[in-house]
């Protein structure tokens, strides 16, 4: 104990509404900006892992992607010479029932051909549904994007606009 202190003096006491065991300013901002440069740092950390496991996985896909293509091609191939041989057999078939060659492969070219119609008809109207009509339409609407001619409009553009305002009746709408 030093001179001037009694036993049972524990020391200023704090005024009201103060908290005796708080930490002084100087060190709570310290212990702030420790606190967010753990903060950075641990995002950094999570953007260089993200950008890791983005890089791998867009090399997975480049590799699928190209074995994928390799294997369409042996589909089409075999698919092809498949077609090819059953062609050849039916028109075998056909001559065999009676049916001379010219009369025989005409049908089988027929056929083929009605398939492949058919075929290019089905790959227009799935093209038509690639045009992204409906976002174009919105974006449009959006005000985004207006020099695009949106062949679904069913306004002509030689129409006047219509007004957006409510008009009452016997007054002008207002530009």
């Amino acid at each position: 104990m030093s001179e001037g202190e009694r036993p049972g003096d524990a020391g200023p006491t704090p005024a009201p509404g103060e908290d005796a065991g708080a930490p002084p300013l100087d060190e709570t901002l310290r212990e702030l900006g420790e606190a967010g440069k753990a903060s950075l740092r641990a995002t950094a950390d999570s953007l260089r892992s993200l950008r890791a496991l983005l890089s791998a996985d867009i090399a997975l896909a480049r590799s699928a992607m190209g074995r994928a293509l390799a294997w369409t091609a042996v589909a089409v191939v075999f698919g092809a010479t498949g077609w090819l041989l059953a062609t050849a057999a039916g028109v075998a078939l056909l001559q065999g029932m009676g049916l001379s060659w010219l009369s025989s492969l005409a049908i089988a070219a027929l056929f083929n051909l009605a398939i492949t119609g058919l075929a290019a008809w089905r790959t227009a109207r799935f093209f038509d549904h690639m045009g992204l009509h409906a976002t174009r339409r919105q974006l449009s609407r959006m005000g985004l994007f207006d020099e695009l001619d949106d062949e679904d409009d069913d306004v002509p553009a030689s129409a006047p606009p219509v007004p957006t305002t409510p008009t009452t009746p016997g007054t002008e709408p207002r530009p």
